[in-house]
């Protein structure tokens, strides 16, 4: 948070700040090749485009709060660098994770000083504010309502869900999109020959540049932090597959737990299971377990997953999930991943029902919309002194004493007293479910 608390007046030179100043020789290779423009950004074609809202805020010199949702390496701290510099205006960066509400008021108020005395605007980049409380993210709202900062907040989880409604209305929504490959390449093409990166000191094969672009995943910092890695490995000017794959000993991941990776794997993962395709739930499971997801909440969604989706088309579903969460909790990983793995494909290749779900939804549907009723007499508490003078559980019928364990009366307040709410389906052991279900209703109800 360098310059956060410099003193009024004495801040840095427009486009200046914790971002443009770090351009040395010593600087990471991915912040010395930082777009400066507009123009020099790779890929976000949609926001690069004439007359586009983001070309208008920079080269108009409007004031508009900006939000930036997208994956990581994608641009959005680079974006903020550029309104700054572009615009001329004071670059100040606030870190979601180790600012407070005492600092992003202390940056408010020297940016408001700042305007008062007829300075520059500035440029307030908050990254990773899906972190901020809302009352950190409250704090932000007079800056940004009386247009003392500009803000520029990063995200990569989904704003909808993790930015407080005010804020995200009187902010500028623009959505970051993974990088192509072509475009990781152009990447690693510029930072060879750019003065600012390897000056054309280093050669790399064709297959270490789709190795490292592979390994990208779509991620700009990244392959630059690989390519310079490839570069101090090698022991001349030339970077082979050999020397690459020394340098960067294994992909990482992309799959962010706290973003949006975080949703659309899981999701991913649970309508594979329901799909039926054993090798995808599978190819999901081992996404997040190699990206370090708390191996506790993939447990808890196949035990929802085995009732919500298997139910009773195979009532060992449940059974062989609830191990699995139990597997998790007494030995821990890595070895709870064989479990989870189990678990996984049981489910998988299981016949699938949703009736159990369908079930419970309609009868609180029902609920819901006033169907209570009351409970018939005859299935009311009689355990007291008194009950049966008032007609509680007079008219009783014993199951046990029937013939078939099944006795006619009515169970359901009167209401709903036709109501069906379990319609098993013909499907694994659920068919045989199904046959008894429509023998025992019968005979409950006298039909």
């Amino acid at each position: 948070m360098d310059g956060l608390f410099d003193v009024p007046g004495a801040g840095p030179a427009p486009g200046t700040g914790s971002l443009s100043a770090n351009t040395h020789s010593s600087a990471p290779l991915a912040v010395r090749m930082r777009p400066r423009t507009l123009d020099e950004l790779v890929g976000q074609s949609q926001l690069r485009a004439p007359g586009s809202p983001l070309r208008q805020l920079i080269e108009g010199d409007r004031s508009m709060s900006l939000l930036l949702w997208g994956p990581p390496g994608t641009g959005k701290t680079t974006i903020a660098s550029i309104v700054s510099q572009q615009t001329q205006r004071r670059f100040v960066e606030v870190s979601a994770v180790a600012a407070g509400v005492k600092e992003v008021r202390a940056a408010i108020d020297a940016a408001r000083s700042e305007l008062a005395r007829g300075g520059q605007e500035t440029v307030l980049f908050v990254d990773e504010v899906h972190r901020f409380t809302k009352a950190q993210q409250d704090a932000l709202l007079p800056g940004v309502e009386n247009r003392w900062v500009t803000l520029v907040a990063a995200t990569t989880e989904n704003p909808f869900f993790s930015v407080i409604s005010p804020l995200l209305s009187r902010s500028l929504l623009l959505r970051l999109e993974s990088l192509t490959d072509d475009d990781v390449s152009a990447v690693v093409d510029h930072a060879l020959a750019d003065e600012r990166g390897l000056a054309g000191g280093y050669t790399l094969d064709d297959d270490a540049r789709a190795h490292l672009v592979r390994l990208a995943g779509g991620d700009a910092r990244r392959v630059l932090t690989y390519l310079e890695a490839a570069a101090g490995a090698a022991s001349d000017t030339h970077i082979d597959l050999s020397t690459a794959e020394t340098a960067v000993d294994q992909a990482a991941v992309r799959y962010d737990r706290q973003g949006d990776q975080h949703y659309d794997v899981i999701s991913a993962f649970i309508k594979s299971i329901r799909g039926s395709d054993a090798d995808a739930a599978l190819h999901y499971l081992a996404r997040m377990m190699e990206a370090g997801e708390d191996p506790r909440f993939i447990a808890r969604r196949l035990v929802i997953s085995a009732s919500e989706d298997i139910g009773l088309a195979d009532p060992t579903a449940l059974t062989t999930a609830v191990a699995a969460a139990q597997a998790v909790q007494l030995i821990g990983m890595p070895e709870a991943r064989l479990n989870l793995a189990q678990a996984t494909i049981a489910l998988a290749v299981a016949p699938k029902s949703n009736a159990v779900t369908l079930a419970v939804d309609a009868a609180s549907a029902d609920v819901r919309a006033g169907k209570i009723g009351q409970v018939p007499p005859h299935l009311r508490d009689a355990h007291y002194a008194g009950a049966k003078k008032i007609g509680h559980g007079k008219t009783y019928v014993y199951p046990h004493d029937e013939p078939f364990g099944v006795a006619e009366q009515q169970y359901a307040p009167d209401v709903i007293e036709d109501a069906t709410y379990y319609r098993p389906t013909a499907l694994g052991a659920e068919a045989a479910v199904k046959e008894r279900w429509e023998r025992i209703r019968r005979l409950v109800r006298g039909r």
